[in-house]
């Protein structure tokens, strides 16, 4: 019989508004320094992912350049 693993899958969530992305990840996917977009609230955001879990990178200001 052909048997499925069957893993575990989820939709990437926008941290922003909390509505799914275009990207689908597993169970024991680890991602690092991900730029992500969400169609809904049209912001992009830096995140890590380890075992489903999303942590967001907080990115510095922008600093004025000084002469």
């Amino acid at each position: 019989m052909g048997g499925r693993l069957l893993v575990k899958q989820e939709w990437i969530l926008c941290p922003i508004c909390k509505s799914k992305t275009r990207i689908k990840i597993c169970e024991d996917t680890i991602i690092n320094n991900l730029p992500i977009f969400c169609p809904k609230c049209k912001q992009e955001t830096m995140i890590n992912i380890k075992k489903l879990a999303t942590t967001i990178i907080k990115e510095p200001d922008a600093k004025t350049q000084s002469r």
